[in-house]
């Protein structure tokens, strides 16, 4: 491969739409709503409802990050230039590794669904070795879409994503209209069966999160496209808002369709369907509507995959930027503009989560808290960003200086409401990041000033695993509830308020980077035309 080149700048509002939406709707819908329901009962809807607001927060914090410095790549370069290298690596480690399980995650989903046309691909809880082959070769599709080019690959997401918009819009009318039962919300438990941790619980542990965070792929790919003052808003608020609506309302219907004799069985947690929308609709007759959500079972995950594909790949990219992973990954494809060889490593990576877990909930249960943790250091930039005034007064968003510490707090209240038992299992994958990144340090003896101005990152990633010890999500209950979510909020608002210092001070610090910030800021406004 000969690679080096630039990235092509073809992308407009309603490819940027496509895309975000595309990764929002994924195997999410299919499956979100009953590991949802299945930990929470009717109150995994309130999951959803803080999940939603919790990411749109977050996605004007980003929005207003790739006005101000569109990047491919930027939600790893912009820690980079207000924080150093060790922040933008181990935010960018959690990020690389959130992404890198999200296509073998949605080919588990896919074979899930397909398990109940095609014997011995899955056991129930699990796929068998010909689902795992099934599984690779689909993987190998979703990077096969995205070599050839961003413009080949945002038009067929874009009809890919109307599509399955389609299908789970349907679903969830003719759900409600032949098989909703209002009982079911007060009935088996009532609202809130098993306590209100286990819905605060299940927006970073049942697929909550990882529907939602679709949304920053056009954030991802911001470098890409042709005006992303005018088009980069416009698309993420129209996704986020339609994915918070559609989801809230899918969640609704599925609780109130389950099957009353199969709740008074064993509950909520007894609810458990290889592909649960369509067998729900097999249960109401509705045939038409069941193979309908058997061909989206393939077309809804498989184009999230090629979504999150396209974006891990600009994660690499940045991350090689950063001279955390070899410069090798941070060329381009002379011809199609795209980075190949991370397209291929992300492929790899993928594979060491899908052998050994085996399954859409598996995975997600080690991985959704992990992209949550790039949210913190995007809360940080923007900030970083006003205070140095590389964000102009036109470029602003009304309400930053609220939303971002918000959104910070939110996320790390996220995080931390995972539990114990998936923290303790999370963070140490956190922790190989840091480790790796001092080796890294080692090698290249470069950014030195970046280590005091990333401390709070190691305090932050520390603090909450202690607190997740010692507090009442799976925890010793030493700090009870729901004083353990109160001090995790005001830990988490020291560390805000910590990092956005540091990240002045570095940058009043490095001239060089701050003009490396201005002049590419200058070089993309020729571009735009702005």
């Amino acid at each position: 491969m000969q690679e080096s080149g630039t990235f092509h700048k073809g992308l407009g509002y309603w490819t940027l739409t496509g895309i975000s939406l595309g990764g929002i709707i994924g195997s999410g819908w299919l499956l979100g709503s009953m590991y949802a329901a299945q930990v929470a009962g009717p109150e995994s809807i309130v999951a959803w409802i803080i999940g939603g607001i919790a990411i749109l927060l977050v996605a004007l914090v980003f929005v207003e990050l790739a006005i101000a410095r569109p990047e491919s790549g930027g939600l790893v370069r912009w820690p980079r230039y207000t924080n150093g290298v060790m922040v933008s690596s181990i935010i960018g480690w959690a990020m690389w590794l959130s992404y890198a399980a999200n296509p073998p995650t949605e080919a588990s989903g896919i074979l899930q669904y397909a398990s109940h046309y095609i014997q011995g691909i899955y056991t129930g809880t699990a796929l068998t070795p010909l689902g795992i082959i099934l599984a690779i070769l689909l993987m190998l599709l979703f990077v096969a879409i995205n070599y050839f080019g961003v413009r080949i690959f945002a038009r067929a997401n874009l009809v890919i994503t109307i599509l399955k918009f389609v299908v789970p819009t349907l679903t969830l009318i003719m759900l409600f209209l032949t098989g909703f039962h209002s009982g079911n919300f007060t009935q088996y438990g009532g609202f809130a069966p098993y306590g209100w941790s286990p819905g605060l619980s299940a927006i970073a542990t049942s697929g909550v999160i990882f529907a939602y965070t679709g949304f920053r792929a056009s954030i991802d790919l911001s470098g890409e496209a042709v005006n992303p003052k005018r088009d980069i808003t416009r698309a993420v608020i129209t996704a986020v808002i339609v994915a918070i609506v559609l989801y809230i309302c899918l969640e609704l219907v599925f609780v109130g369709a389950v099957p009353g004799n199969v709740l008074a069985k064993a509950g909520w947690q007894g609810v458990n369907f290889s592909s649960p929308f369509a067998q729900i609709a097999m249960a109401l007759n509705l045939t038409w509507l069941l193979w309908l959500i058997y061909a989206d079972a393939l077309i809804s995950p498989a184009g999230s995959s090629f979504v999150y594909t396209a974006s891990n790949s600009r994660i690499v990219y940045g991350l090689a930027k950063n001279r955390f992973f070899p410069t090798f990954f941070a060329n381009l494809h002379t011809r199609f503009g795209v980075p190949t060889r991370a397209l291929l490593l992300n492929f790899v990576v993928g594979l060491l989560f899908l052998i050994p877990l085996k399954s859409w909930h598996s995975i997600i249960s080690v991985t959704g808290s992990l992209g949550v943790f790039t949210y913190a250091a995007g809360a940080v930039s923007v900030i970083v960003f006003r205070r140095m005034n590389i964000t102009k007064q036109d470029q602003r968003l009304r309400g930053m200086t609220i939303i971002a510490p918000l959104a910070f707090i939110v996320a790390s209240l996220i995080i931390y409401w995972a539990g114990w038992s998936t923290l303790s299992t999370t963070i140490p994958l956190l922790i190989v990041g840091i480790i790796v990144y001092f080796i890294s340090f080692l090698t290249t003896r470069s950014d030195a000033r970046g280590i005091l101005s990333g401390l709070w990152i190691i305090v932050y990633v520390a603090g909450l695993l202690v607190l997740s010890y010692l507090g009442s999500f799976d925890g010793l209950k030493v700090i009870p509830a729901p004083w353990d979510s109160v001090v995790a909020a005001v830990f988490a608002l020291l560390i805000y308020i910590w990092a956005v210092s540091a990240g002045v001070a570095y940058m009043k610090q490095s001239s060089d980077v701050l003009s490396e910030v201005e002049l590419n800021a200058e070089g993309q406004a020729m571009v735009t035309g702005d």
